[in-house]
């Protein structure tokens, strides 16, 4: 669905708060308590699996196509929480973890972990663009 050309991608001139100059297309999911798309019903099986208590955000991230890799910093989605990153497509973009753990952009993956656990998402250079969506929840 992320892919069709009528899906609504929103314009955000930074990625991670920054003011570095790079810029990113967001889809909102869920924010505040309530679902913000009617897309929201085709992350069902996702929640299933998930089988979230209470959720604070899901916002989908699509980066595009860079001449070469750009990390966009390290950050915390929320406090106290779990996040959860779902792959939309393969590509040879990555999340990578403070530690140095990196997890490599393949369709359909889905990687948990604390949600006070720094990371930095990366563009890609081999496709058009790099597609996750974030989870934030308990």
């Amino acid at each position: 669905m992320m892919f069709d050309v009528s899906f609504p991608w929103i314009f955000q001139d930074s990625v991670n708060r920054s003011n570095d100059g790079h810029f990113q297309f967001i889809h909102r999911f869920y924010n505040q308590r309530t679902d913000k798309s009617q897309f929201f019903g085709g992350l069902k099986s996702v929640l299933d699996i998930l089988n979230p208590k209470t959720l604070f955000r899901i916002k989908a991230n699509l980066l595009t196509k860079t001449d070469k890799m750009i990390e966009h910093g390290y950050h915390t989605d929320f406090k106290d929480c779990t996040t959860a990153i779902l792959y939309v497509n393969t590509n040879n973009g990555y999340t990578k973890f403070e530690n140095g753990t990196k997890v490599i952009s393949e369709r359909n993956k889905l990687v948990k972990f604390n949600s006070n656990t720094k990371h930095t998402g990366s563009s890609c250079t081999d496709k058009n663009c790099r597609i996750v969506v974030n989870f934030n929840y308990i």
